[in-house]
Protein backbone atom coordinates (compact mmCIF):
# COMPACT_ATOMS: atom_id res chain seq x y z
CA UNK A 1 0.00 0.00 0.00
CA UNK A 2 2.60 2.41 1.15
CA UNK A 3 4.30 2.74 -2.20
CA UNK A 4 6.05 6.19 -4.42
CA UNK A 5 4.24 8.92 -5.10
CA UNK A 6 4.15 11.24 -7.79
CA UNK A 7 7.05 13.54 -8.50
CA UNK A 8 10.03 13.22 -5.16
CA UNK A 9 7.39 12.50 -2.39
CA UNK A 10 9.04 9.29 -0.61
CA UNK A 11 7.48 6.60 1.69
CA UNK A 12 8.50 8.34 5.07
CA UNK A 13 7.49 12.00 3.49
CA UNK A 14 4.20 10.42 2.98
CA UNK A 15 3.56 8.70 5.88
CA UNK A 16 4.36 12.07 7.69
CA UNK A 17 2.01 13.90 5.64
CA UNK A 18 -1.08 11.39 5.76
CA UNK A 19 -0.65 11.16 9.82
CA UNK A 20 -0.26 15.18 9.84
CA UNK A 21 -3.94 15.25 9.96
CA UNK A 22 -4.43 16.79 13.09
CA UNK A 23 -1.67 19.78 12.65
CA UNK A 24 -3.26 20.38 9.33
CA UNK A 25 -6.82 20.70 10.75
CA UNK A 26 -5.78 22.94 13.31
CA UNK A 27 -4.86 25.55 10.69
CA UNK A 28 -7.89 24.45 9.00
CA UNK A 29 -6.61 22.79 5.66
CA UNK A 30 -7.90 19.59 4.09
CA UNK A 31 -5.51 16.29 4.48
CA UNK A 32 -3.97 15.27 2.26
CA UNK A 33 -5.59 12.93 0.08
CA UNK A 34 -3.39 10.62 -2.76
CA UNK A 35 -5.15 9.55 -6.08
CA UNK A 36 -3.86 7.89 -9.39
CA UNK A 37 -4.33 10.69 -12.41
CA UNK A 38 -4.93 8.19 -15.67
CA UNK A 39 -3.55 11.60 -17.74
CA UNK A 40 0.16 11.45 -16.03
CA UNK A 41 -0.39 7.78 -15.00
CA UNK A 42 1.05 8.53 -11.90
CA UNK A 43 -0.29 8.59 -8.22
CA UNK A 44 -0.34 12.43 -7.06
CA UNK A 45 -1.29 14.25 -4.26
CA UNK A 46 -4.73 16.07 -4.92
CA UNK A 47 -4.83 19.78 -5.01
CA UNK A 48 -7.82 21.88 -5.85
CA UNK A 49 -8.07 24.46 -8.04
CA UNK A 50 -9.68 26.52 -5.57
CA UNK A 51 -8.49 26.20 -2.00
CA UNK A 52 -11.12 23.57 0.02
CA UNK A 53 -13.53 22.80 -2.97
CA UNK A 54 -13.88 20.08 -5.55
CA UNK A 55 -15.43 20.73 -8.91
CA UNK A 56 -16.14 17.16 -9.65
CA UNK A 57 -17.63 15.61 -12.51
CA UNK A 58 -18.72 12.32 -13.46
CA UNK A 59 -19.33 10.62 -16.94
CA UNK A 60 -23.64 9.48 -16.19
CA UNK A 61 -25.92 6.86 -18.15
CA UNK A 62 -27.45 6.97 -21.31
CA UNK A 63 -30.74 6.28 -20.10
CA UNK A 64 -32.71 4.35 -22.38
CA UNK A 65 -32.92 1.19 -20.55
CA UNK A 66 -32.44 0.32 -16.80
CA UNK A 67 -28.73 0.56 -15.12
CA UNK A 68 -26.73 -2.53 -15.32
CA UNK A 69 -24.47 -3.48 -12.03
CA UNK A 70 -21.59 -2.95 -14.91
CA UNK A 71 -22.58 0.80 -15.00
CA UNK A 72 -23.13 0.88 -11.22
CA UNK A 73 -19.19 -0.12 -10.29
CA UNK A 74 -18.30 3.46 -11.58
CA UNK A 75 -20.91 5.76 -9.13
CA UNK A 76 -20.25 3.54 -6.65
CA UNK A 77 -16.43 4.58 -7.44
CA UNK A 78 -16.99 8.29 -7.84
CA UNK A 79 -19.47 8.34 -4.82
CA UNK A 80 -15.78 6.86 -2.84
CA UNK A 81 -13.79 9.68 -4.15
CA UNK A 82 -16.44 12.04 -2.75
CA UNK A 83 -16.89 10.58 0.44
CA UNK A 84 -12.72 10.02 1.45
CA UNK A 85 -12.54 14.33 -0.03
CA UNK A 86 -15.36 15.24 2.11
CA UNK A 87 -14.06 13.66 5.17
CA UNK A 88 -10.89 15.49 4.44
CA UNK A 89 -12.06 18.72 4.89
CA UNK A 90 -13.15 19.70 0.91
CA UNK A 91 -16.36 20.52 0.22
CA UNK A 92 -17.57 18.66 -2.69
CA UNK A 93 -19.88 19.85 -6.15
CA UNK A 94 -20.84 17.36 -8.21
CA UNK A 95 -22.12 17.04 -11.22
CA UNK A 96 -23.59 13.51 -12.89
CA UNK A 97 -24.76 14.14 -16.59
CA UNK A 98 -28.05 12.32 -18.10
CA UNK A 99 -27.56 11.43 -21.43
CA UNK A 100 -31.32 11.85 -23.60
CA UNK A 101 -29.81 12.49 -26.82
CA UNK A 102 -26.56 11.83 -29.02
CA UNK A 103 -25.41 8.64 -28.18
CA UNK A 104 -25.05 6.18 -30.96
CA UNK A 105 -25.45 2.17 -31.01
CA UNK A 106 -22.15 0.93 -30.17
CA UNK A 107 -20.72 4.27 -29.36
CA UNK A 108 -20.14 5.50 -32.71
CA UNK A 109 -20.91 8.48 -34.64
CA UNK A 110 -22.80 6.64 -37.21
CA UNK A 111 -25.91 4.49 -36.34
CA UNK A 112 -29.47 4.73 -34.67
CA UNK A 113 -29.56 6.94 -31.01
CA UNK A 114 -29.71 4.68 -28.51
CA UNK A 115 -32.62 6.93 -27.19
CA UNK A 116 -34.70 6.06 -30.18
CA UNK A 117 -33.76 2.56 -29.45
CA UNK A 118 -35.71 2.70 -26.21
CA UNK A 119 -38.35 4.55 -27.22
CA UNK A 120 -38.91 2.19 -30.09
CA UNK A 121 -38.84 -0.94 -28.28
CA UNK A 122 -41.19 0.32 -25.35
CA UNK A 123 -43.80 2.16 -27.56
CA UNK A 124 -42.71 5.61 -26.21
CA UNK A 125 -41.83 8.83 -26.47
CA UNK A 126 -37.78 9.30 -25.89
CA UNK A 127 -38.53 11.95 -22.99
CA UNK A 128 -41.02 9.30 -21.52
CA UNK A 129 -38.05 6.53 -22.02
CA UNK A 130 -35.46 9.68 -20.41
CA UNK A 131 -38.09 10.17 -17.22
CA UNK A 132 -38.33 6.84 -16.56
CA UNK A 133 -35.19 5.26 -16.56
CA UNK A 134 -33.61 8.77 -14.83
CA UNK A 135 -35.83 7.91 -11.88
CA UNK A 136 -34.75 4.27 -12.14
CA UNK A 137 -31.12 5.63 -11.74
CA UNK A 138 -31.51 7.69 -9.46
CA UNK A 139 -33.31 5.25 -7.41
CA UNK A 140 -30.89 2.39 -7.72
CA UNK A 141 -28.17 5.24 -6.69
CA UNK A 142 -29.98 5.84 -3.73
CA UNK A 143 -30.07 2.01 -2.64
CA UNK A 144 -26.73 1.74 -2.85
CA UNK A 145 -26.15 4.72 -0.37
CA UNK A 146 -24.64 7.10 -2.85
CA UNK A 147 -25.36 11.02 -1.48
CA UNK A 148 -27.86 11.94 -4.09
CA UNK A 149 -28.99 15.06 -2.43
CA UNK A 150 -25.43 16.41 -3.35
CA UNK A 151 -25.30 16.16 -7.00
CA UNK A 152 -26.51 17.75 -9.54
CA UNK A 153 -28.20 15.54 -12.52
CA UNK A 154 -28.46 17.97 -15.53
CA UNK A 155 -29.77 16.23 -19.14
CA UNK A 156 -28.18 16.75 -22.79
CA UNK A 157 -31.64 18.25 -23.89
CA UNK A 158 -31.37 21.03 -21.39
CA UNK A 159 -28.40 22.07 -22.82
CA UNK A 160 -28.90 22.28 -26.55
CA UNK A 161 -28.00 25.80 -26.93
CA UNK A 162 -25.27 25.59 -24.64
CA UNK A 163 -23.73 22.32 -27.40
CA UNK A 164 -24.52 24.69 -30.73
CA UNK A 165 -22.63 27.64 -29.16
CA UNK A 166 -19.57 25.53 -28.51
CA UNK A 167 -19.68 23.74 -31.93
CA UNK A 168 -20.04 27.05 -33.27
CA UNK A 169 -17.32 28.63 -31.49
CA UNK A 170 -15.03 25.45 -33.04
CA UNK A 171 -16.04 26.48 -36.80
CA UNK A 172 -15.13 29.74 -36.70
CA UNK A 173 -11.53 29.03 -35.01
CA UNK A 174 -11.43 26.89 -38.05
CA UNK A 175 -11.29 23.08 -36.09
CA UNK A 176 -14.68 22.13 -37.06
CA UNK A 177 -15.32 21.58 -40.78
CA UNK A 178 -19.14 20.86 -42.04
CA UNK A 179 -19.90 17.72 -44.14
CA UNK A 180 -23.24 16.96 -45.84
CA UNK A 181 -24.18 14.98 -42.69
CA UNK A 182 -22.98 17.41 -40.04
CA UNK A 183 -20.08 19.00 -38.40
CA UNK A 184 -16.98 17.35 -37.35
CA UNK A 185 -14.06 18.30 -35.36
CA UNK A 186 -10.80 18.11 -36.85
CA UNK A 187 -8.48 16.11 -34.40
CA UNK A 188 -5.47 17.22 -36.58
CA UNK A 189 -5.95 20.47 -35.60
CA UNK A 190 -5.33 19.78 -31.81
CA UNK A 191 -1.39 18.38 -31.22
CA UNK A 192 -2.10 16.49 -28.38
CA UNK A 193 -5.43 14.72 -29.45
CA UNK A 194 -5.44 11.21 -27.51
CA UNK A 195 -3.05 12.40 -24.94
CA UNK A 196 -5.35 10.63 -22.59
CA UNK A 197 -4.21 7.24 -21.86
CA UNK A 198 -1.03 7.88 -23.55
CA UNK A 199 -2.28 7.64 -26.74
CA UNK A 200 -0.92 10.53 -28.67
CA UNK A 201 0.84 9.78 -31.81
CA UNK A 202 -1.10 7.15 -32.38
CA UNK A 203 -2.26 6.28 -36.44
CA UNK A 204 -5.35 5.27 -36.99
CA UNK A 205 -6.30 3.35 -39.60
CA UNK A 206 -9.82 3.93 -41.30
CA UNK A 207 -12.34 1.34 -39.30
CA UNK A 208 -9.90 0.31 -36.67
CA UNK A 209 -11.88 2.73 -34.22
CA UNK A 210 -14.90 4.46 -35.88
CA UNK A 211 -16.72 3.40 -38.55
CA UNK A 212 -15.94 5.67 -42.21
CA UNK A 213 -17.69 8.15 -42.79
CA UNK A 214 -17.12 9.83 -46.64
CA UNK A 215 -15.39 13.07 -46.55
CA UNK A 216 -14.14 13.00 -42.96
CA UNK A 217 -10.35 14.27 -43.04
CA UNK A 218 -9.07 11.51 -40.26
CA UNK A 219 -10.49 8.41 -38.62
CA UNK A 220 -10.32 10.15 -35.74
CA UNK A 221 -12.44 12.93 -36.75
CA UNK A 222 -15.49 13.37 -34.62
CA UNK A 223 -19.05 14.89 -35.20
CA UNK A 224 -19.98 17.66 -33.04
CA UNK A 225 -23.36 17.66 -35.03
CA UNK A 226 -25.40 15.71 -36.89
CA UNK A 227 -28.00 16.94 -39.96
CA UNK A 228 -31.42 15.21 -38.65
CA UNK A 229 -32.59 11.85 -40.87
CA UNK A 230 -36.00 11.94 -41.85
CA UNK A 231 -37.01 9.51 -39.07
CA UNK A 232 -35.28 11.19 -36.04
CA UNK A 233 -37.41 11.50 -33.06
CA UNK A 234 -34.89 14.50 -31.31
CA UNK A 235 -34.14 17.04 -33.95
CA UNK A 236 -33.44 21.31 -32.91
CA UNK A 237 -32.49 24.15 -35.16
CA UNK A 238 -29.00 25.10 -35.98
CA UNK A 239 -26.58 26.81 -38.07
CA UNK A 240 -26.19 23.55 -39.96
CA UNK A 241 -30.28 23.16 -40.36
CA UNK A 242 -32.54 20.31 -38.40
CA UNK A 243 -30.53 17.91 -36.64
CA UNK A 244 -29.30 16.85 -33.30
CA UNK A 245 -26.04 17.05 -30.58
CA UNK A 246 -23.14 15.04 -30.97
CA UNK A 247 -22.32 12.88 -27.86
CA UNK A 248 -18.85 14.00 -26.68
CA UNK A 249 -19.94 18.03 -27.03
CA UNK A 250 -23.24 17.42 -24.08
CA UNK A 251 -20.17 16.82 -21.42
CA UNK A 252 -17.97 19.98 -22.17
CA UNK A 253 -21.01 22.19 -22.61
CA UNK A 254 -22.69 20.80 -19.10
CA UNK A 255 -19.08 21.12 -17.47
CA UNK A 256 -18.97 24.23 -18.63
CA UNK A 257 -22.08 26.12 -17.50
CA UNK A 258 -22.03 23.98 -13.96
CA UNK A 259 -18.43 24.08 -13.20
CA UNK A 260 -16.31 26.33 -14.83
CA UNK A 261 -14.08 25.53 -17.84
CA UNK A 262 -11.76 24.04 -15.72
CA UNK A 263 -12.01 21.37 -13.15
CA UNK A 264 -10.48 19.23 -10.48
CA UNK A 265 -11.61 15.91 -11.38
CA UNK A 266 -13.60 13.83 -13.85
CA UNK A 267 -14.22 10.19 -13.74
CA UNK A 268 -15.72 7.39 -15.23
CA UNK A 269 -15.14 3.89 -16.76
CA UNK A 270 -12.25 2.88 -18.07
CA UNK A 271 -13.96 2.43 -21.64
CA UNK A 272 -14.33 5.98 -21.52
CA UNK A 273 -10.76 7.22 -22.07
CA UNK A 274 -9.66 6.33 -25.54
CA UNK A 275 -12.34 8.13 -27.56
CA UNK A 276 -14.89 9.98 -25.38
CA UNK A 277 -12.77 11.24 -22.94
CA UNK A 278 -10.03 12.41 -25.04
CA UNK A 279 -12.80 14.30 -27.24
CA UNK A 280 -13.99 15.61 -24.43
CA UNK A 281 -9.78 17.58 -23.48
CA UNK A 282 -9.69 17.98 -27.49
CA UNK A 283 -13.02 20.02 -28.03
CA UNK A 284 -12.78 21.77 -24.62
CA UNK A 285 -9.19 22.65 -24.69
CA UNK A 286 -9.17 23.98 -28.14
CA UNK A 287 -12.16 26.62 -27.26
CA UNK A 288 -10.45 27.33 -23.61
CA UNK A 289 -6.60 27.30 -24.33
CA UNK A 290 -6.44 25.66 -20.47
CA UNK A 291 -6.45 22.72 -18.79
CA UNK A 292 -9.73 21.19 -18.63
CA UNK A 293 -9.40 18.56 -16.13
CA UNK A 294 -6.73 18.48 -13.60
CA UNK A 295 -7.75 15.00 -12.20
CA UNK A 296 -8.73 11.58 -14.60
CA UNK A 297 -10.22 9.00 -12.51
CA UNK A 298 -11.30 5.51 -13.91
CA UNK A 299 -12.21 2.58 -12.69
CA UNK A 300 -11.58 -0.90 -14.37
CA UNK A 301 -14.34 -3.07 -15.69
CA UNK A 302 -16.69 -5.26 -14.08
CA UNK A 303 -16.56 -8.70 -15.91
CA UNK A 304 -18.64 -11.62 -15.85
CA UNK A 305 -17.47 -15.13 -17.81
CA UNK A 306 -14.10 -12.70 -18.95
CA UNK A 307 -16.62 -9.89 -21.19
CA UNK A 308 -17.39 -6.88 -20.16
CA UNK A 309 -21.10 -6.36 -18.46
CA UNK A 310 -22.78 -3.91 -20.46
CA UNK A 311 -26.23 -2.71 -22.10
CA UNK A 312 -24.78 -3.31 -25.42
CA UNK A 313 -23.36 -6.87 -25.11
CA UNK A 314 -26.62 -7.59 -22.94
CA UNK A 315 -25.24 -9.93 -20.78
CA UNK A 316 -25.78 -8.32 -17.28
CA UNK A 317 -28.63 -7.67 -14.57
CA UNK A 318 -29.69 -4.60 -13.06
CA UNK A 319 -30.13 -3.77 -9.35
CA UNK A 320 -33.65 -5.10 -9.74
CA UNK A 321 -32.97 -8.14 -10.96
CA UNK A 322 -30.05 -8.38 -7.77
CA UNK A 323 -33.08 -7.23 -5.18
CA UNK A 324 -35.54 -9.95 -6.37
CA UNK A 325 -32.74 -12.65 -6.07
CA UNK A 326 -32.83 -11.41 -2.48
CA UNK A 327 -30.05 -9.74 -2.34
CA UNK A 328 -29.66 -6.44 0.19
CA UNK A 329 -28.58 -3.63 -2.25
CA UNK A 330 -25.22 -3.16 -0.11
CA UNK A 331 -24.18 -6.56 -0.72
CA UNK A 332 -23.09 -5.21 -4.18
CA UNK A 333 -21.34 -2.42 -2.75
CA UNK A 334 -19.62 -4.71 -0.40
CA UNK A 335 -18.94 -6.08 -3.21
CA UNK A 336 -17.21 -3.35 -5.52
CA UNK A 337 -15.17 -2.10 -2.26
CA UNK A 338 -13.19 -5.53 -2.07
CA UNK A 339 -11.09 -4.87 -5.05
CA UNK A 340 -9.25 -2.02 -5.99
CA UNK A 341 -11.60 0.68 -8.26
CA UNK A 342 -8.23 -0.05 -10.90
CA UNK A 343 -8.32 -3.44 -10.51
CA UNK A 344 -10.86 -5.57 -13.04
CA UNK A 345 -13.48 -7.28 -11.13
CA UNK A 346 -15.00 -10.68 -12.11
CA UNK A 347 -18.92 -11.35 -11.03
CA UNK A 348 -20.88 -14.43 -10.03
CA UNK A 349 -23.75 -14.96 -8.16
CA UNK A 350 -21.54 -17.30 -5.55
CA UNK A 351 -19.04 -14.20 -5.23
CA UNK A 352 -21.89 -11.78 -4.82
CA UNK A 353 -23.69 -14.29 -1.94
CA UNK A 354 -20.23 -14.17 -0.29
CA UNK A 355 -20.12 -10.31 -0.03
CA UNK A 356 -23.14 -10.48 1.22
CA UNK A 357 -22.35 -13.05 4.15
CA UNK A 358 -19.52 -11.10 5.00
CA UNK A 359 -21.87 -7.86 4.94
CA UNK A 360 -24.13 -9.76 7.24
CA UNK A 361 -21.33 -10.66 9.77
CA UNK A 362 -20.12 -7.00 9.59
CA UNK A 363 -23.36 -5.50 10.73
CA UNK A 364 -23.61 -8.16 13.17
CA UNK A 365 -20.42 -7.01 14.64
CA UNK A 366 -21.45 -3.68 14.45
CA UNK A 367 -24.51 -4.20 16.59
CA UNK A 368 -23.15 -6.11 18.98
CA UNK A 369 -19.94 -2.78 19.38
CA UNK A 370 -22.62 -0.21 19.37
CA UNK A 371 -24.25 -2.02 22.52
CA UNK A 372 -20.74 -2.45 24.89
CA UNK A 373 -19.88 0.99 23.77
CA UNK A 374 -23.11 2.52 24.14
CA UNK A 375 -22.45 3.98 20.96
CA UNK A 376 -19.20 6.54 22.43
CA UNK A 377 -16.60 6.33 19.99
CA UNK A 378 -12.79 6.74 21.20
CA UNK A 379 -9.58 7.69 19.36
CA UNK A 380 -7.34 5.31 18.13
CA UNK A 381 -4.19 4.80 16.15
CA UNK A 382 -6.36 1.88 13.87
CA UNK A 383 -8.42 4.48 12.98
CA UNK A 384 -5.36 6.76 11.61
CA UNK A 385 -4.69 3.44 9.49
CA UNK A 386 -7.74 3.18 8.21
CA UNK A 387 -7.84 6.67 6.94
CA UNK A 388 -4.43 6.11 5.52
CA UNK A 389 -5.66 3.39 3.45
CA UNK A 390 -8.85 5.75 2.25
CA UNK A 391 -6.62 8.73 1.11
CA UNK A 392 -3.63 6.36 -0.16
CA UNK A 393 -5.83 6.20 -3.89
CA UNK A 394 -8.79 4.70 -2.18
CA UNK A 395 -7.17 1.58 -1.01
CA UNK A 396 -10.17 -0.07 0.10
CA UNK A 397 -9.76 -3.67 0.14
CA UNK A 398 -6.37 -2.73 2.42
CA UNK A 399 -8.86 -0.23 4.57
CA UNK A 400 -11.49 -3.27 5.05
CA UNK A 401 -8.95 -5.64 6.09
CA UNK A 402 -7.88 -3.23 8.92
CA UNK A 403 -11.53 -2.99 10.00
CA UNK A 404 -12.00 -6.92 10.27
CA UNK A 405 -8.51 -7.37 12.05
CA UNK A 406 -9.42 -4.46 14.64
CA UNK A 407 -13.02 -5.64 14.84
CA UNK A 408 -11.85 -9.15 15.44
CA UNK A 409 -8.84 -7.91 18.02
CA UNK A 410 -9.23 -7.93 22.03
CA UNK A 411 -6.44 -4.67 21.49
CA UNK A 412 -9.00 -2.48 20.86
CA UNK A 413 -11.57 -1.23 23.87
CA UNK A 414 -15.31 -1.15 22.22
CA UNK A 415 -15.24 2.43 22.63
CA UNK A 416 -11.86 2.34 19.81
CA UNK A 417 -13.80 -0.40 17.87
CA UNK A 418 -16.76 2.33 17.84
CA UNK A 419 -15.00 5.30 16.86
CA UNK A 420 -13.13 2.98 13.67
CA UNK A 421 -16.71 2.01 12.86
CA UNK A 422 -17.56 5.50 12.86
CA UNK A 423 -15.19 6.09 10.01
CA UNK A 424 -15.54 3.29 8.25
CA UNK A 425 -19.37 4.10 7.99
CA UNK A 426 -18.18 7.57 6.58
CA UNK A 427 -16.09 6.43 3.90
CA UNK A 428 -17.40 3.24 2.88
CA UNK A 429 -21.29 4.11 3.03
CA UNK A 430 -21.96 0.38 4.30
CA UNK A 431 -24.47 1.39 7.09
CA UNK A 432 -22.20 0.43 9.69
CA UNK A 433 -24.00 2.80 12.13
CA UNK A 434 -27.22 1.97 11.79
CA UNK A 435 -27.29 -1.25 10.68
CA UNK A 436 -30.64 -2.41 8.56
CA UNK A 437 -32.58 -4.60 10.66
CA UNK A 438 -32.55 -8.19 10.46
CA UNK A 439 -34.30 -9.65 7.94
CA UNK A 440 -35.65 -12.92 9.33
CA UNK A 441 -36.99 -15.44 6.58
CA UNK A 442 -40.51 -16.35 7.20
CA UNK A 443 -41.20 -19.70 7.64
CA UNK A 444 -43.46 -20.40 4.53
CA UNK A 445 -39.68 -19.26 2.57
CA UNK A 446 -37.54 -21.80 4.06
CA UNK A 447 -37.37 -25.10 2.74
CA UNK A 448 -38.87 -28.02 4.38
CA UNK A 449 -35.55 -29.81 5.00
CA UNK A 450 -34.06 -26.67 6.57
CA UNK A 451 -37.21 -26.39 9.05
CA UNK A 452 -36.74 -30.03 10.27
CA UNK A 453 -33.10 -29.38 10.76
CA UNK A 454 -33.84 -25.81 12.81
CA UNK A 455 -36.61 -28.61 15.11
CA UNK A 456 -33.70 -30.87 15.27
CA UNK A 457 -31.36 -28.50 16.57
CA UNK A 458 -33.74 -26.63 18.78
CA UNK A 459 -34.18 -30.47 20.70
CA UNK A 460 -30.55 -30.43 21.09
CA UNK A 461 -30.13 -27.38 22.65
CA UNK A 462 -32.87 -27.82 24.88
CA UNK A 463 -30.91 -31.01 25.95
CA UNK A 464 -27.87 -29.56 26.32
CA UNK A 465 -26.13 -31.83 23.56
CA UNK A 466 -24.70 -28.27 21.78
CA UNK A 467 -22.43 -30.65 19.77
CA UNK A 468 -25.14 -31.88 18.06
CA UNK A 469 -26.86 -28.19 17.61
CA UNK A 470 -23.21 -27.19 16.08
CA UNK A 471 -22.73 -29.90 13.81
CA UNK A 472 -26.64 -28.98 12.57
CA UNK A 473 -25.64 -25.24 12.41
CA UNK A 474 -22.94 -26.20 10.49
CA UNK A 475 -24.93 -27.94 7.98
CA UNK A 476 -27.54 -25.55 7.61
CA UNK A 477 -24.73 -23.14 6.82
CA UNK A 478 -23.57 -25.08 4.39
CA UNK A 479 -26.93 -25.43 2.19
CA UNK A 480 -26.71 -21.39 2.42
CA UNK A 481 -28.25 -20.33 5.72
CA UNK A 482 -26.99 -18.48 8.58
CA UNK A 483 -29.06 -18.95 11.96
CA UNK A 484 -28.36 -16.24 15.07
CA UNK A 485 -30.14 -17.13 18.07
CA UNK A 486 -31.98 -14.20 19.30
CA UNK A 487 -34.18 -13.97 22.81
CA UNK A 488 -36.96 -15.95 20.61
CA UNK A 489 -35.55 -18.70 19.13
CA UNK A 490 -33.36 -19.15 16.19
CA UNK A 491 -33.27 -16.49 13.31
CA UNK A 492 -32.48 -17.44 9.80
CA UNK A 493 -31.09 -15.24 7.31
CA UNK A 494 -30.01 -16.53 3.61
CA UNK A 495 -26.33 -16.17 2.83
CA UNK A 496 -26.90 -16.92 -1.29
CA UNK A 497 -29.21 -16.63 -3.39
Amino acid sequence: MFQENAGSIRNMEWLRTIFGIRERKKHGLPSPVFLTNTLSGKKELFISQRPGIVLFYSCGPTVYGPALIGNLRAYVFSDTIARVLQCAGYRVQRVINITDVGHMVGDNDVGEDKMSVGAKREKATPEEIADRYTKLFIEDLEDLHIHTEDIQFPRATAYIKEQIALAKTLEEKGIAYRLSDGLYFDTQKFPNYGKLGGLSGVKLEAGARVKVVQGKRHPADFVLWRVAKPNDLQQWDSPWGRGNPGWHIECSAMIRSLLGQEIDIHSGGEDLIATHHNNEIAQSEAISGRTFVHYWMHNAFLTMGGEKISKSLGNGFSLSDVVSKRFHPLSVRYFFLQAHYRTPLSFSWEALAGAESALDRLWKISRNVAGESRRKGAHSEVRERFLASMRDDLATPQALGILWDSLKSEDYTPEEKWGLIEDADTHLGLSLVNTPPVDALKEEDIPIQIRDLLMRRETARAHKDFKTADRIRDEIEKSGYHVDDGPFGAVLTRTTF
